[in-house]
Parts: C-alpha cells; sequence; structure tokens
C-alpha cells in the first residue's frame, strides 16, 4: 500500500491549459512515459486544479497525458479507447468520454485515495484531439434537415451550432420551447427545455446547452392565431 506523506500531499488538481484536457492512465507496468509535448511539459509541473479545463468533453482516440504529484515520476500516455475509458494506473479502467477534465480527475481522486494514497493531486492534460467524430445526435421537427448529425471532434458542440448546421429553423418553429431530450446514467430519458431566443437574441451563452452523443432535439411548430 502506498501512503502519501499527508503533509505534502495537496489537493487533487487536474491540469489543462487552453488546448489542454483531462488525462487517463494505463496500468503501471504497461504505461509508457510521455515524448515531451506542450500538454505533458504542463502535466510535469502543474500542481494546482485552478487552472482546469471544465468546457471540452473528451471522446474516443483522444490522446492524454497523466501523472500522480505524489508519485514524484514523468507523465504517462494514455488514449481513450473506443468504449471510452481509460486505464489509470493502479485502479485500471475509468470512463473518459463525455467527461471533463475536472470531471475526470474528480473521479480518479477517491479511487486512489481508497487504497493508495492519503491524498492524490491528480494531473491530466489533453496532447491531441482525436479526428473522430464524437457521436451523433438527432434533430426533428422544425428544423430545414433532420435526422442524425455527427458531434465535431475539436469545438463545444452546442445545440444553436446544431440547429445553424441542419439550416437553422423552419418557417414555423417554435425557437422558445425547444426540447432537449437525454438519458441519464441510470437510463432514464431526461427532458430539457430550452428556450434559444435567449441565446440568439439576447447573448445569454449560458443558457446554449453542450450537446452529448445520442441527445434528441425536438424543434415543436408554434402556435399561430389567425
Amino acid at each position: 500500500m502506498i501512503l502519501a506523506n499527508t503533509r505534502s500531499a495537496g489537493p487533487i488538481a487536474c491540469a489543462l491549459l487552453l488546448s489542454l484536457a483531462p488525462l487517463c492512465a494505463q496500468k503501471a507496468a504497461s504505461a509508457e512515459k510521455v515524448a515531451p509535448t506542450e500538454a505533458s511539459a504542463v502535466v510535469a509541473v502543474t500542481t494546482s486544479m485552478d487552472v482546469l479545463d471544465s468546457t471540452r468533453r473528451l471522446g474516443a482516440g483522444d490522446r492524454l497525458s497523466y501523472r500522480v504529484v505524489e508519485e514524484r515520476r514523468d507523465p504517462v500516455a494514455l488514449t481513450v479507447a473506443d468504449g471510452g475509458e481509460v486505464e489509470v494506473p493502479l485502479i485500471g479502467r475509468v470512463r473518459a468520454a463525455g467527461r471533463t477534465c475536472r470531471e475526470l480527475a474528480q473521479s480518479i481522486k477517491p479511487l486512489l485515495e481508497k487504497e493508495y494514497f492519503y491524498k492524490a493531486t491528480v494531473i491530466v492534460g489533453l496532447d491531441a484531439a482525436s479526428a473522430k467524430s464524437r457521436g451523433r445526435i438527432y434533430l426533428s421537427g422544425q428544423v430545414r434537415q433532420q435526422g442524425p448529425m455527427e458531434i465535431p471532434p475539436d469545438e463545444r458542440f452546442t445545440l444553436s451550432k446544431a440547429i445553424l448546421k441542419a439550416g437553422g429553423f423552419a418557417d414555423f418553429a417554435n425557437h422558445r420551447k425547444i426540447k432537449l431530450v437525454r438519458k441519464t446514467a441510470s437510463g432514464a430519458a431526461q427532458t430539457i427545455i430550452v428556450d434559444l431566443d435567449a441565446v440568439t437574441v439576447h447573448g445569454e451563452l449560458d443558457k446554449d446547452p453542450e450537446l452529448l452523443p445520442d441527445d434528441t432535439i425536438i424543434v415543436p411548430e408554434k402556435f399561430v392565431n389567425f
């Protein structure tokens, strides 16, 4: 059992600057050292999660750098598998796809502290984004082009972007009551009502939700009085 000194163990950190995002690890026996990159260089010196990126979500094929500060070792290289998981040294598979850097780091921290560390400071960074699609979303109702749409691998893909990519709204679309249907971790369907006029007309960008794989967007027809 590896026990880090509680006085020297800092809070868990997941470092991600601008283009950097979470990093995961392979099993200790098979983990390989990272070739010097901007991401691994930042991971090697970062001990805080203050610069954590909490916006970009990981997807299959993303290449990552990972280390635990208390181990005092160089970062190791990891890749998000097609199944969406990464192999973290000491603890094994952890789901990475769909998670941000902050979410991934926070999920690794308690697993390490359960058996191996009094406190674990986890640092992660994105070496290279995958060129693969991160999944599909589905559009129906009052949009110009209905059907499935691939989520781009290299951007934060929001509801407004999906509508634009679908050619925009149809003539009788209700912009203020768009339904975003999403499966929860339990498998149940959750419906979120989105007022896209708040985003496009009033500039309230925080109301423009980021889309996840298998999300369904339903644009209803507005009621018209004659």
